[in-house]
C-alpha cells in the first residue's frame, strides 16, 4: 500500500496550526508527521505536544542538525519521545547547513561527514544501552540511564554522496529534501553501496506546490525554489545546478524579478516539487513512487491558510488508501 506523510519546515512558525494539522493527519490515516528544526521552535517540544494528542501516526524530526545538540541530549530526547508516543518516534538527523550551524549555533561547519558519522554512531550506541563511544580525553564513558523499550528508528536527510552512503550504512531511512525525482535511482544506488543488507527506506521530502488552478500552483513552486535557492546557503543550488545539471533553471529562479515560475525553471520545479492542481495530485504523487520512493513526505508550504493546508492533509490521507 502506498504510504504518505506530511512535514513542516522551520518557516512554519504557527505551533498551534502544526499541532492541529498533525491531529487531523492522525485521524485521516496519514502515515507520519515530521517537524524540521531550524531557528524557530524546538522540534522535540512541538513533537511532544503532538504525541500527547495523537494515537496512531508516526512522529519524527525532519530533521535535527547534529551540530545543535550533543549525542547525549539527542539520545535522551529520542528516548523521551519514544516513551511518550508509545513507540511511534523516528529520529531524523542531518548535517545542517553553514548558515544555520555557524550563524545560529555558533559552531564552525567543518568536516560535516565526519561529524555526521560520529554523532549518529554515538546516538545509536547510547540508545542501544552502550557507553558513549567517544568521551572527552580521560573521562569515563557513561550510558543512557533509561534505554527505550522499543528501538528508535534513525533517518538521515543526506544530500552529498558520502552522506547518502552513510545513510545506507547507519540509518533506517534516507530522507532527502529537494532531491530530483529522476535521480532517485542514483540515490538508491548510493544508499546500497554500504548497506550490508540493511533495509534502508527511501523517503523523499517533496515540497507541495498543489493548488486549485495551475497559475497558483506555479507560484507556489516558484516560492519553494526561490526560497531554497537564495536563502538556505549554497548546498541546494550546488546540488541541483552542478550535480544534477539544472543550472539554467537554478539561475532563472535566482534572477527572476516576479513571483511567477520562470519558463526556464519549469523542469526543475517538476523534478523537485509536487507541482499541479489538486486534480493532478494522484499522478504527481504516483510519479514519485514510480521513481523508487518507498514513502513520500508531502512538505506543506508554510504560512498558508489553515483550511488550505488541511485540504492537503486530507489529500495525503486519501492517497494512502
Amino acid at each position: 500500500m502506498p504510504r504518505f506523510g506530511i512535514a513542516f519546515t522551520p518557516f512554519e512558525t504557527r505551533a498551534d496550526v502544526v499541532v492541529r494539522l498533525a491531529v487531523r493527519a492522525d485521524a485521516a490515516g496519514v502515515e507520519a508527521v515530521t517537524v524540521a528544526e531550524g531557528w524557530t521552535h524546538d522540534a522535540l517540544v512541538l513533537l511532544t505536544e503532538i504525541a500527547q494528542r495523537t494515537d496512531r501516526i508516526r512522529i519524527g524530526t525532519g530533521v535535527l542538525s547534529v551540530w545543535g545538540r550533543t549525542a547525549a541530549t539527542l539520545a535522551m530526547g529520542a528516548a523521551g519521545l519514544q516513551r511518550c508516543s508509545g513507540g511511534r518516534f523516528v529520529l531524523g538527523l542531518g548535517a545542517g547547513s553553514p548558515p544555520l550551524t555557524e550563524g545560529f549555533h555558533g559552531v564552525p561547519w567543518e568536516r560535516p561527514l565526519d561529524e555526521l558519522r560520529a554523532r549518529v554512531s554515538a546516538v545509536r550506541a547510547l540508545l542501544a544501552g552502550d557507553r558513549l563511544p567517544s568521551p572527552a580525553a580521560g573521562a569515563r564513558p557513561l550510558r543512557l540511564g533509561v534505554v527505550p523499550e522499543q528501538p528508535v528508528a534513525v533517518a538521515l536527510a543526506a544530500l552529498a554522496p558520502g552522506s547518502v552512503r552513510l545513510a545506507g550504512e547507519l540509518a533506517d531511512a534516507w530522507t532527502p529534501f529537494l532531491w530530483a525525482r529522476s535521480r532517485l535511482p542514483e540515490g538508491r544506488a548510493l544508499v546500497r553501496e554500504r548497506a550490508n543488507g540493511r533495509p534502508t527506506e527511501i523517503v523523499p521530502g517533496v515540497p507541495v506546490a498543489l493548488a486549485a488552478d495551475a497559475a497558483a500552483a506555479r507560484e507556489l513552486g516558484a516560492w519553494w525554489l526561490r526560497t531554497y535557492m537564495t536563502r538556505m546557503g549554497p548546498l541546494y543550488p550546488r546540488m541541483l545546478g552542478e550535480r544534477f545539471g539544472m543550472a539554467a533553471g537554478v539561475r532563472a529562479v535566482i534572477e527572476a524579478q516576479a513571483p511567477e515560475l520562470p519558463t526556464a525553471a519549469e523542469e526543475l520545479a517538476r523534478e523537485v516539487t509536487m507541482l499541479g492542481t489538486y486534480e493532478e495530485a494522484d499522478d504527481a504523487a504516483g510519479a514519485w513512487l514510480a521513481a523508487g520512493a518507498d514513502q513520500v513526505t508531502l512538505v506543506l508550504p508554510p504560512g498558508r491558510p489553515e483550511e488550505e493546508l488541511a485540504a492537503i492533509v486530507d489529500l495525503a490521507g486519501r492517497l494512502g488508501r
